[in-house]
Parts: C-alpha cells; structure tokens; sequence
C-alpha cells in the first residue's frame, strides 16, 4: 500500500501533468494566489520602516511553510515587468514567532533590483514566493559559551533574529554586539537594540559610526570591553567581504578559526578578470536553443542578455540556486580562478565565466 506522502506527491505529479506547460498553480492564481500544490508563498500583513532606506516586511506563509532557525535565509520571488526575479534575504524575527509571522528586512541597494523594488513598492496584501529556510549560520541548540556578535550595514538583519530568538528564550548569558554603520541614519533596528541591551545586564552593545568623527574600521581595539577572551567565545560575523575578512583574519591570529560563523551578504573579491585580447568562444544554451557571443561576464548576466532567465538568488556563490548542468567546455571561477574540467558537471553561473566555448542546459 503507498504512503500518504507518496500518494500526494503522485497525485501533485499528475495534477501539474494535465495542466502543462503552466501547471495547476496558474489556474490556482486568480481564485486565491495563495493556494499552491506545493509552493510556499505569504502575504504581506505589515510594513516598517527601521531606516529610510530599508522596509521589513511581516508575511503570513502558505501551508507548505516549514520554519526556520534564527540566522537562516530565504529566497524570495518576485515578478518585476514581467520577469521573475529571485534574491536572498534574512530573516529576522525570532524563529517559531507566536503570531505565525514571519519577517525579512531588506535594505535598497544601489543597484538592487529586487532591493529597490521591494522598498518602492511592498504593500500589505502583496503576495510573494519564498524558498524553505537555507543556511547554517545558526546558534547552537544550547549556548553555554559567550557570544560575540559583529555585524556590518545590513549584516544586522540575521543578528537581529538570534537577539530576539535569545531574548524571548530569557538568554542571560554573556552577550556582545559589535555593529559597524556608515552613520547613525542608517543604523538598522536602532531604538529596539537600546532596549534589548539595556534589559539584560551581561549584554553589551557597541555601534561603529564609520563615516562619522572617530569612526573607523575593524579593529581589535574595538572589542576592548566586549568580550575578554574571544577564543573563548562563540564568534557570528555578518557583513561586507572587507568586515569578515578582517574578523577571520583576527580569529586566525588567535587560534579560534573553529569557532567562528560567516554570513556574507556581499560577494567575495574575484580573481582578476581575464584579458579582454583572451575572451573567445561562444555560449550554447541548448534547452533555449540561444548562442551568444562569449563577453567574459559571469554566464548568468550572459543568460539573461541572451533573453534568458535561469534562477538565481544571491549572485555570489552562495545559496546555489542558479546551479546547472555544463554539458561541455571550460569555466573559470570568478571567486578563485580556479579552472573546471572539460567534462559535464554541474557548475553555478553566478559565478563562473567561460574559457572558450561553452555549452550549458538551459
């Protein structure tokens, strides 16, 4: 006899078979679009603003929403003229929230499309798509040890769901924010990370003004009062590449890289871009039956200027939604250089950029 789930996964399958090629969710759409077969998606129920150029956005899931960890992301859907687009982002509410909430906090970048268009134009009743939580820039099941937290800009948002998670638990435990913002205007959650600091007494708060008089970058001057052993202490950094790369650097000093937890929200410097007089060959993507020219561009922004859009999310190597199969050819990563084999295998284009000609299933 078939289990239940295997019964609902078949009866999904033949669903979505008699509706192709849009699948019964198009159908689904105009009565409710928060009905799905198996899609998360949720309605924006409230809007904030923490800074000018930030929105969070509280959302009511559909069904198929599994939960989070405080320090995960999601990626969130959304169609932009036409075109879904797709970006992560934090959440940062306290995971497992009493209402069924759940929030992400975005902050418009300057060249963010997804950024912009949710700061622009998020309002209540607005329906989303959203990815199951991804990320292992958790806390521990249980914190036994210090914990010190750095953030940079809005590196703030995964922090700011460990606080809370911590502080609706009754965490008493030694505790310290290091926040760097450009100035005290951008400083994301300000008056709420006043009042959590100030109600638990082992908690400490220190916020970097890097543009203003006196502000400066990271230093291990900065922990001075903060932690008194950081290789003892539990170690999440959140940030810009130069913030994180400054912090591992200080933990490698130390000999306490093991306990150190990354979450870049910027991409990594790249490897130097290849020779202009050396960019040759031709992308083939075969399902779409496209060439195009080879420019040396990472092969997602080559997609989408051939017509194409393949799914992506944070356009640096890290959530992996843009992975796809390379059926031939050689492509070098734009992280470390480092040069494929010829072969098939599956590669991310986000990050990667063609030795030659190429050919790629999409």
């Amino acid at each position: 006899m078939l289990s239940g789930s295997l019964n609902r996964a078949l009866g999904s399958r033949l669903v979505n078979a008699l509706t192709a090629p849009h699948g019964v969710d198009r159908f689904l759409e105009p009565f409710n679009p928060m009905w799905s077969v198996d899609k998360i998606r949720a309605r924006i129920e409230s809007i904030t603003r923490p800074t000018a150029d930030s929105v969070s956005l509280r959302m009511r899931p559909n069904r198929h929403w599994k939960g989070f960890l405080a320090g995960q992301y999601v990626r969130v859907q959304v169609e932009i003229g036409g075109v879904r687009r797709s970006r992560c982002y934090s959440l940062s509410d306290a995971q497992a929230a009493h209402d069924g909430l759940i929030e992400i906090t975005v902050k418009a970048q300057d060249e963010g499309l997804v950024s912009a268009y949710l700061n622009r134009n998020a309002r209540v009743g607005m329906v989303i798509g959203l990815s199951q939580a991804e990320g292992e820039f958790v806390l521990p099941q249980a914190v036994s040890a210090p914990l010190m937290l750095i953030a940079g800009g809005s590196g703030i948002t995964p922090i700011m769901a460990m606080l809370r998670t911590l502080a609706r638990g009754g965490h008493a435990g030694v505790l310290s924010l290091l926040y760097y913002v450009r100035n005290a205007a951008d400083t994301i959650f300000a008056d709420e990370l006043i009042e959590l600091f100030g109600a638990q007494p082992e908690w400490k708060l220190r916020v970097i003004r890097t543009r203003e008089s006196g502000g400066s970058r990271f230093g291990r001057a900065h922990l001075d009062g903060l932690v008194q052993d950081l290789a003892a202490a539990e170690i999440y950094v959140c940030g810009p590449a130069a913030l994180i790369d400054a912090v591992s650097a200080l933990c490698a000093e130390l000999g306490c890289e093991s306990r150190l937890r990354l979450e870049r929200f910027t991409a990594t410097s790249t490897s130097a871009p290849a020779d202009p007089d050396t960019i040759s060959g031709e992308l083939r993507f075969v399902r779409s039956e496209r060439y195009a020219a080879n420019d040396g561009r990472s092969l997602l922004d080559q997609a989408e200027a051939a017509g194409l859009r393949p799914e992506s999310g944070c356009r640096m190597g890290i959530c992996h939604s843009c992975t796809c199969r390379k059926t031939s050819g050689v492509v070098r990563d734009l992280r470390s250089g480092r040069l494929s084999s010829s072969g098939e295998e599956d590669i991310q284009i986000c990050v990667s950029a063609a030795v030659g000609d190429v050919t790629l299933d999409i």
